[in-house]
């Protein structure tokens, strides 16, 4: 297996505006830049394999409450400090937990669940930018106040999560390996999606469990809402050079939303946009409105960069032994009469 060492990328990551034109070949001798890429109906091309490596949390750090923003220095800082604290030897850090370790000074001081035996040089390169929180919406990088329903199933689903399970039913959808949902926010571990574009259709294969979503172009309705499923249903529209995705009718026992905390219920209106913002970089923004569990809508925005490889095989449970494994221990106390 190859060995991946977090020497941690680039400073920035500049979204470019569409009247720049997007870098698909580079600079000619002129100076003039490529369009963007296109499909072979006109519109802006959305193919290829991408992944979310970013290290900018979901929520702005208290340390930057009123900072949206980083220096070249600060950022420049952030990525030595990785390089020495994340060094290959050291235990797995994934998603938000990497950078707030970076900001606490200590890894095991926000890294609740260590591996022990998983280190990270077999995580991917983590990207450090300007921003200090994916949240644009609202305004300080925070997620509005839940309601008191969203207060309470949060509460009821961390409960559940830290117990040990008494049966597959006390599982949750990613320990069972059926859904990791969507928006996937958990950076860096295996997330990596391939786009597949047509005229009538834009198909997302995640690489998490292999889950796919078609996407219809053509304006027909959503299905109806007995219709519910774990990925929700989705509708695609073009709005100039964007790609806007509306999707509801989610499951309720579903879409734990990349692995965290459970954000969203069945009362879920996704928005997603998807734009070309340079030859290696598509812009993913989704808002997130959910009247059941947060009192008003939300928004975040992820720079996903050109894949260097392609997705594998995410074999999860390969044929479910693990949660044999997982269950052993209810099924000791169960044998011993306790």
């Amino acid at each position: 297996m190859k060995r991946h060492v977090l020497v941690v990328a680039t400073a920035s990551l500049l979204t470019v505006g569409a009247a720049t034109g997007l870098a698909g070949a580079g600079q000619g001798a002129q100076g003039r830049v490529a369009a963007t890429p296109r499909a072979p109906d006109g519109r802006p091309s959305l193919e290829g394999v991408w992944e979310n490596n970013s290290a900018t949390p979901l929520e702005r750090p208290a340390r930057f409450a009123n900072k949206p923003r980083l220096t070249d220095e600060e950022v420049a800082a952030l990525e030595r400090q990785a390089r020495r604290v994340f060094n290959p030897e050291a235990d797995a850090v994934f998603g938000d937990s990497l950078y707030l370790a970076l900001l606490a000074e200590s890894p095991a001081a926000t890294s609740p669940f260590p591996t022990g035996s998983y280190s990270q040089n077999w995580l991917p390169d983590r990207t450090f930018e300007h921003r200090t929180s994916l949240i644009v919406d609202p305004p300080d990088g925070k997620l509005p106040p839940p309601t008191d329903a969203g207060r309470r199933a949060r509460a009821a689903w961390l409960t559940r999560f830290l117990q040990r399970p008494g049966g597959v039913e006390d599982l949750t959808l990613t320990d069972r390996c059926i859904s990791y949902g969507i928006p996937d926010l958990f950076a860096a571990y295996m997330s990596v999606y391939r786009i597949v574009q047509t005229p009538d259709y834009v198909a997302i294969q995640m690489e998490k469990m292999h889950e796919f979503r078609i996407i219809p172009l053509d304006g027909r309705p959503h299905v109806g809402s007995s219709m519910r499923q774990y990925l929700g249903d989705s509708r695609g529209r073009w709005d100039g050079e964007t790609l806007v995705v509306e999707t509801t009718n989610f499951h309720p026992n579903g879409n734990p939303m990349g692995g965290l905390v459970k954000l969203s219920d069945q009362n879920l209106r996704l928005i997603e946009r998807f734009r070309r913002a340079g030859a290696d970089t598509l812009e993913y923004t989704f808002t997130v409105d959910d009247p059941t569990m947060w009192t008003k809508p939300w928004t975040a925005m992820i720079n996903w960069k050109k894949a260097r490889g392609q997705p594998y095989e995410h074999a999860c449970h390969e044929g479910n032994y693990s949660l044999s494994g997982m269950l052993s221990a209810a099924r000791a106390e169960d044998a011993s009469g306790r």
